[in-house]
Protein backbone atom coordinates (compact mmCIF):
# COMPACT_ATOMS: atom_id res chain seq x y z
CA UNK A 1 0.00 0.00 0.00
CA UNK A 2 2.77 2.46 0.90
CA UNK A 3 4.52 1.64 -2.38
CA UNK A 4 1.29 2.23 -4.31
CA UNK A 5 0.88 5.64 -2.66
CA UNK A 6 4.45 6.52 -3.61
CA UNK A 7 3.87 5.44 -7.21
CA UNK A 8 0.51 7.24 -7.37
CA UNK A 9 1.83 10.57 -6.08
CA UNK A 10 3.36 11.94 -9.32
CA UNK A 11 0.32 10.89 -11.39
CA UNK A 12 -2.04 12.58 -8.92
CA UNK A 13 0.12 15.71 -8.85
CA UNK A 14 0.27 15.95 -12.64
CA UNK A 15 -3.47 15.38 -12.94
CA UNK A 16 -4.12 17.97 -10.22
CA UNK A 17 -2.10 20.56 -12.14
CA UNK A 18 -3.87 19.68 -15.40
CA UNK A 19 -7.33 19.86 -13.82
CA UNK A 20 -6.48 23.12 -12.07
CA UNK A 21 -5.28 24.75 -15.27
CA UNK A 22 -8.40 23.58 -17.11
CA UNK A 23 -10.75 24.62 -14.29
CA UNK A 24 -12.17 21.12 -14.11
CA UNK A 25 -11.04 20.09 -10.63
CA UNK A 26 -14.52 19.11 -9.42
CA UNK A 27 -15.27 17.00 -12.52
CA UNK A 28 -11.98 15.12 -12.21
CA UNK A 29 -12.46 14.56 -8.48
CA UNK A 30 -15.97 13.22 -8.99
CA UNK A 31 -14.93 10.92 -11.84
CA UNK A 32 -11.86 9.60 -10.04
CA UNK A 33 -13.85 8.90 -6.88
CA UNK A 34 -16.57 7.15 -8.89
CA UNK A 35 -14.15 4.96 -10.84
CA UNK A 36 -11.76 4.17 -7.96
CA UNK A 37 -13.92 1.48 -6.26
CA UNK A 38 -14.45 -0.24 -9.61
CA UNK A 39 -10.71 -0.12 -10.34
CA UNK A 40 -10.02 -1.80 -7.00
CA UNK A 41 -11.99 -4.94 -7.90
CA UNK A 42 -10.20 -8.14 -8.92
CA UNK A 43 -12.25 -8.24 -12.14
CA UNK A 44 -10.99 -4.81 -13.19
CA UNK A 45 -7.41 -5.72 -12.33
CA UNK A 46 -7.68 -8.95 -14.33
CA UNK A 47 -9.05 -7.15 -17.38
CA UNK A 48 -6.52 -4.31 -17.12
CA UNK A 49 -3.58 -6.70 -16.94
CA UNK A 50 -4.84 -9.17 -19.56
CA UNK A 51 -1.91 -9.72 -21.96
CA UNK A 52 -4.32 -10.59 -24.76
CA UNK A 53 -5.79 -7.09 -24.75
CA UNK A 54 -3.98 -4.30 -26.55
CA UNK A 55 -3.59 -0.86 -24.97
CA UNK A 56 -6.36 0.43 -27.24
CA UNK A 57 -8.68 -2.39 -26.13
CA UNK A 58 -7.97 -1.70 -22.45
CA UNK A 59 -8.69 2.00 -23.02
CA UNK A 60 -11.94 1.13 -24.79
CA UNK A 61 -12.85 -1.24 -21.95
CA UNK A 62 -12.38 1.53 -19.35
CA UNK A 63 -14.30 4.05 -21.44
CA UNK A 64 -17.24 1.68 -21.82
CA UNK A 65 -17.10 0.79 -18.14
CA UNK A 66 -17.04 4.49 -17.21
CA UNK A 67 -20.26 5.06 -19.11
CA UNK A 68 -21.93 2.61 -16.72
CA UNK A 69 -20.46 4.11 -13.52
CA UNK A 70 -22.48 7.10 -12.30
CA UNK A 71 -20.22 10.12 -11.88
CA UNK A 72 -17.28 8.79 -13.94
CA UNK A 73 -18.18 10.87 -16.99
CA UNK A 74 -14.68 12.31 -17.52
CA UNK A 75 -13.46 8.84 -18.50
CA UNK A 76 -16.35 8.05 -20.82
CA UNK A 77 -14.46 8.89 -24.02
CA UNK A 78 -14.21 12.11 -25.94
CA UNK A 79 -12.11 13.87 -23.29
CA UNK A 80 -8.60 13.98 -24.72
CA UNK A 81 -6.96 14.72 -21.34
CA UNK A 82 -8.70 11.73 -19.76
CA UNK A 83 -7.82 9.50 -22.70
CA UNK A 84 -4.18 10.60 -22.55
CA UNK A 85 -4.10 10.06 -18.79
CA UNK A 86 -5.52 6.54 -19.12
CA UNK A 87 -3.10 5.74 -21.98
CA UNK A 88 -0.21 6.85 -19.77
CA UNK A 89 -1.38 4.59 -16.94
CA UNK A 90 -1.91 1.68 -19.34
CA UNK A 91 1.49 2.06 -21.03
CA UNK A 92 3.30 2.28 -17.68
CA UNK A 93 1.32 -0.62 -16.19
CA UNK A 94 -0.10 1.67 -13.52
CA UNK A 95 -3.82 1.34 -14.16
CA UNK A 96 -4.35 -0.49 -10.88
CA UNK A 97 -3.14 2.65 -9.08
CA UNK A 98 -6.39 4.48 -9.89
CA UNK A 99 -7.76 4.17 -6.31
CA UNK A 100 -4.57 5.63 -4.81
CA UNK A 101 -4.38 8.32 -7.50
CA UNK A 102 -8.00 9.29 -6.73
CA UNK A 103 -7.25 9.47 -3.01
CA UNK A 104 -4.13 11.63 -3.50
CA UNK A 105 -5.93 13.87 -6.02
CA UNK A 106 -8.77 14.57 -3.59
CA UNK A 107 -6.27 15.37 -0.82
CA UNK A 108 -4.51 17.86 -3.12
CA UNK A 109 -7.84 19.37 -4.17
CA UNK A 110 -9.04 19.70 -0.58
CA UNK A 111 -5.76 21.31 0.50
CA UNK A 112 -5.97 23.81 -2.37
CA UNK A 113 -9.58 24.62 -1.49
CA UNK A 114 -8.84 24.63 2.26
CA UNK A 115 -11.50 21.99 2.89
CA UNK A 116 -11.51 18.61 4.54
CA UNK A 117 -13.93 15.70 4.34
CA UNK A 118 -15.10 14.53 7.75
CA UNK A 119 -16.98 11.34 8.57
CA UNK A 120 -19.10 11.52 11.71
CA UNK A 121 -20.21 8.11 12.95
CA UNK A 122 -22.79 8.08 15.72
CA UNK A 123 -24.73 5.40 17.55
CA UNK A 124 -28.03 7.09 16.66
CA UNK A 125 -29.23 9.73 14.23
CA UNK A 126 -28.39 13.29 15.25
CA UNK A 127 -30.46 16.42 14.79
CA UNK A 128 -29.65 19.19 12.34
CA UNK A 129 -28.80 21.46 15.29
CA UNK A 130 -26.31 18.95 16.71
CA UNK A 131 -24.76 18.48 13.27
CA UNK A 132 -24.45 22.23 12.86
CA UNK A 133 -22.75 22.59 16.27
CA UNK A 134 -20.32 19.78 15.52
CA UNK A 135 -19.57 21.23 12.08
CA UNK A 136 -18.81 24.66 13.56
CA UNK A 137 -16.58 23.13 16.25
CA UNK A 138 -14.67 21.14 13.62
CA UNK A 139 -14.22 24.24 11.44
CA UNK A 140 -12.74 26.02 14.42
CA UNK A 141 -10.55 23.08 15.49
CA UNK A 142 -9.26 22.21 12.01
CA UNK A 143 -9.08 25.75 10.67
CA UNK A 144 -10.72 24.68 7.40
CA UNK A 145 -14.10 24.33 5.80
CA UNK A 146 -15.49 20.87 6.51
CA UNK A 147 -17.73 18.60 4.46
CA UNK A 148 -19.41 16.33 6.99
CA UNK A 149 -20.82 12.93 6.06
CA UNK A 150 -22.81 11.21 8.77
CA UNK A 151 -23.28 7.49 9.35
CA UNK A 152 -24.77 5.47 12.18
CA UNK A 153 -23.34 2.39 13.83
CA UNK A 154 -25.40 0.84 16.64
CA UNK A 155 -22.29 -1.04 17.91
CA UNK A 156 -20.92 2.24 19.28
CA UNK A 157 -23.62 2.13 21.98
CA UNK A 158 -23.38 5.92 22.39
CA UNK A 159 -21.14 8.86 21.55
CA UNK A 160 -19.41 9.40 18.22
CA UNK A 161 -16.29 8.86 16.15
CA UNK A 162 -15.00 11.73 14.01
CA UNK A 163 -12.56 11.02 11.17
CA UNK A 164 -10.88 13.72 9.09
CA UNK A 165 -8.06 12.08 7.15
CA UNK A 166 -5.53 10.87 9.75
CA UNK A 167 -7.21 12.90 12.50
CA UNK A 168 -9.54 10.73 14.62
CA UNK A 169 -11.55 11.57 17.71
CA UNK A 170 -13.09 8.45 19.23
CA UNK A 171 -15.64 9.53 21.81
CA UNK A 172 -17.74 6.40 21.56
CA UNK A 173 -18.98 4.51 24.60
CA UNK A 174 -17.73 1.30 22.95
CA UNK A 175 -14.17 2.71 22.86
CA UNK A 176 -14.36 3.84 26.49
CA UNK A 177 -15.61 0.40 27.56
CA UNK A 178 -12.80 -1.29 25.61
CA UNK A 179 -10.22 0.94 27.31
CA UNK A 180 -11.71 0.24 30.73
CA UNK A 181 -11.67 -3.51 30.03
CA UNK A 182 -8.01 -3.34 29.02
CA UNK A 183 -7.08 -1.47 32.21
CA UNK A 184 -9.08 -3.81 34.47
CA UNK A 185 -7.71 -6.97 32.86
CA UNK A 186 -4.07 -6.09 33.65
Amino acid sequence: MAENNTLARPYAQALFELAGAAGSMADWAESLQALAPVAATPEFEAAASNPRMSSAQVLEFIQSLSMQVPGASVFGGGNSEADNFLRLLIENDRLTLLPEIAERFVLLKDAAENTVDVTLTTAADISDGELSSITQALKSRLGREVNVTTTTNKDLIGGAIIRAGDFVIDGSVRSQLDKMTAVLSK
